[in-house]
């Protein structure tokens, strides 16, 4: 077999698809059968268990545990409730491969000059928006590379550009609404590059709702480019579909670090481009948290455009793009605490709330500081939380405290307070703050100061590894 067979074949075999894609595995499986499947489709399992080896050992063990250190889970070669929760999570259909890689060795395009032709339009969109969001998607890799696009109206191009269902014309059909959004192919001659959008997905050019086609395309062409899925999830490689504003939209350091691995850096830059957004880590030792709060018996730590969700029965936090839950919030939180007795969970950005009923934004939000009882003057809250016990919620305003309560809708009388008299051993600015099983924790940078809101003791100082576990 010639090297243009061998990339072919790479090409047809690393198809990469853009999600959320609906679990593939139904209800009536067994946990057994949906763990063998998962193995078997993203982790090359390929033996054939006996019940003896279903309780582990053999190959299944060794790839489940490849499946769990690729998803940062307790590695144990067991299937456990926490690695079957995620094998039943909506995800992409290629194998999983860590952070960034290529398809293949050195797989890429050997030249810089590109084409690609739109061949057909999706009804959902006017065909002025496609085009714009065509080309927006390709100006995110040209922007930090060398490689230049340029559009052909006929002919074959290196990306042909094209939107069908179910068989659409390659080895690979699409499954209906509500499954894999695209898929690319990796350079190659032939169907290499090419990109296809599955029409019975609603794409959309602006709204949140539905699929932005701006955003599917860019993580597609990037497929197109050479670059498979990566394992971080702040990046546009990975494998999960999240809304990100399209007009503030810049591509993250790990994609960056990705592209230029292949084609270099765009030797034309002339105004510095804005810093590439970095994912924030866990066990990063300076790591300071912008808001924390509970949520029906989990805890949500806020950081940049990220939120860890920490689950009682989990051992590590799933992280997540704050959009990717909550397109209505802002991309960034100030503050935020939860009021489990009405069931609420308010979310603080600037002068204006949200508030979470579970996990939906409520209608009629956002509202104003001004609705919570803060002076008209306070134009930013930096931590709040609330006292099960007392109804009463308490905001962190620079380097004073208010009290609000809850049940009378009104500000206490004598606040604000200095935060230095009503926590005494705080040091440094107030970033975040909790109420959890009877104890107030205040954050201030990486450390956790753990108080008794009666008494206002100070018990401990913590680092934020207490709670957030890495």
């Amino acid at each position: 077999m010639n090297t243009q067979s061998i990339w072919i074949l790479l090409a047809l075999t690393a198809v990469a698809y853009s999600v959320p894609l609906l679990s593939p595995y139904d209800n009536k499986k067994s946990n057994g059968d949906v763990a063998e499947n998962y193995l078997k489709q993203f982790y090359n399992l390929t033996e054939d268990p006996t019940p003896s080896r279903r309780r582990g050992g053999g190959q299944r063990s060794s790839v489940l545990s490849e499946m769990q250190r690729f998803f940062k889970l307790k590695v144990t070669g067991v299937l456990d409730s926490e690695t079957l929760e995620v094998m039943k999570k909506p995800r992409c259909g290629v194998p999983d491969v860590a952070r960034y890689s290529t398809f293949g060795q050195d797989l890429k395009w050997r030249t810089n000059k590109l084409t690609y032709r739109i061949v057909n339009y999706t009804p959902d969109m006017a065909k002025s928006e496609v085009d714009t969001a065509i080309e927006k998607a390709l100006q995110v890799w040209a922007r930090v590379t060398p490689l230049r696009f340029t559009r052909i109206y006929s002919g074959t191009a290196d990306i042909m550009i094209s939107f069908g269902n179910r068989n659409h014309g390659d080895y690979y059909p699409f499954d209906g609404p509500g499954g894999t959004l695209a898929h690319a192919f990796a350079p190659s001659q032939g169907i290499g590059g090419d990109a296809h959008f599955d029409e019975d997905e609603t794409f959309t050019f602006k709204s949140s709702r539905g699929y932005n086609l701006f955003l599917v395309a860019a993580h597609e062409f990037g497929h197109s480019l050479g670059l498979s899925h990566s394992q971080d999830p702040g990046a546009l490689m990975y494998p999960v579909y999240s809304y990100r504003d399209p007009n503030t939209f810049v591509l993250p350091r790990d994609d960056v670090n990705g592209i230029q691995s292949l084609y270099g850096s765009n030797p034309e830059v002339v105004n510095p481009e804005p810093e590439p957004p970095t994912t924030p880590d866990a066990c990063d030792p300076k790591l300071a948290l912008d808001a924390v709060t509970t949520l029906r018996g989990e805890m949500f730590f806020f950081k940049d455009s990220f939120f860890w969700r920490s689950s009682p029965h989990s051992w590590s936090a799933e992280q997540h793009l704050i959009k990717s839950y909550w397109p209505e919030v802002p991309s960034t939180i100030d503050a935020a605490y939860e009021n489990a007795a009405s069931d609420r969970v308010i979310l603080i950005k600037g002068k204006k709330i949200w508030s979470l009923y579970g996990y939906t934004v409520e209608s009629g939000y956002p509202k104003t500081l001004k609705s919570l009882g803060l002076p008209r003057f306070v134009r930013k809250v930096n931590a709040a939380f609330h006292d099960q016990e007392t109804g009463k919620t308490i905001f962190f305003v620079d380097n004073y405290y208010y009290s609000y309560d809850e049940t009378r809708k009104t500000m206490d009388k004598g606040y604000p307070k200095l935060v230095a008299d009503g926590f005494p051993g705080m040091t440094g600015k107030v970033t975040a703050a909790l109420q959890h099983q009877g104890y107030t924790y205040i954050f201030s940078g990486p450390h956790i100061f753990e108080y008794s809101f009666r008494s206002g003791r100070l018990f401990r100082v913590l680092r934020n590894s207490y709670f957030l576990r890495c």
